[in-house]
């Protein structure tokens, strides 16, 4: 992979809805898409992948400069074989110490403890299964509301010029205390409509809405901590308003979980 932090090419970015664990080891539509996108853009040679992940919430904000970052199995009440999935990619230290320097606004810590949570491993284990395209990841400072976020993903932007792919990986709908594990799980109506009204936010760009979520129908419902919903806002901060958007996946899984996501500026 091209770790020159001279390279002057635009990335896109992501919004992926990771969901249920289990998707990890699962062969699905779901995960058959991220496989699809992983094609895609494995021919744009990333330097290196960026997550920020629901999975990590942090005092402040962190950035992983782990040469080896380990996998972490952060879930209980599974099955051994997902706790046996290993995603051994590279870290990215260089990168991870750019990103660092690139924040003017906030003082962020270098952490070379943390790995690779499952919000990072468990979508990238499908889109790029080799794990030979080096990882890193972005803590979410839980404290600070929705367009705190937004604003800092605004100051990373110039990530995407060095060849970096950055996902937000977390859920527009996310409510486990409603959350139905059977096979034929039927979706909430709140939870449908909620994601479609988001959708329709995304397709007219209208961020403002999105940041100020709370005033969107059902959002109580949909989004009752929004630890899943931050890192939408770390994928909208890091774009322009002119640049493409497409939905590659639109689903509700477990009733109550949205696995919608899409992809700016491809």
């Amino acid at each position: 992979m091209n770790n020159d932090l001279n390279v002057n090419e635009l990335m896109p970015v992501l919004f992926v809805g990771h969901g249920n664990p289990m998707n990890a080891i699962y062969n699905n539509s779901f995960t058959k898409s991220l496989a699809s996108e992983g094609e895609i853009l494995k021919k744009l040679n990333p330097a290196a992948v960026l997550v920020i992940s629901a999975h990590w919430l942090s005092n402040g904000t962190h950035v992983s400069v782990s040469p080896n970052p380990p996998t972490i199995h952060d879930f209980n009440g599974f099955p051994d074989e997902l706790f046996q999935v290993q995603y051994p990619a590279p870290g990215a230290t260089d990168l991870a110490i750019f990103t660092k320097n690139l924040v003017t606004s906030i003082h962020i810590e270098e952490d070379n403890i943390w790995g690779l949570d499952h919000g990072a491993w468990s979508i990238l284990k499908h889109m790029f299964p080799l794990a030979d395209v080096p990882v890193f990841q972005l803590s979410i400072d839980y404290k600070k509301p929705p367009r705190w976020h937004f604003d800092l993903a605004n100051e990373l932007r110039t990530l995407r010029e060095k060849n970096v792919l950055i996902i937000g990986s977390g859920n527009i709908v996310h409510n486990l205390y409603l959350v139905d594990f059977s096979e034929k799980a039927i979706p909430f109506q709140w939870a449908v409509e909620f994601d479609e009204l988001v959708k329709t936010k995304l397709i007219n760009k209208d961020f403002d809405a999105l940041i100020d979520y709370k005033d969107i129908g059902n959002s109580y419902l949909a989004v009752p901590s929004n630890d899943h919903y931050l890192p939408l806002m770390y994928t909208l901060g890091l774009s322009d308003k002119n640049e493409q958007l497409s939905f590659f996946y639109e689903e509700i899984q477990n009733a109550s979980i949205s696995m919608r996501s899409f992809i700016i500026g491809i």
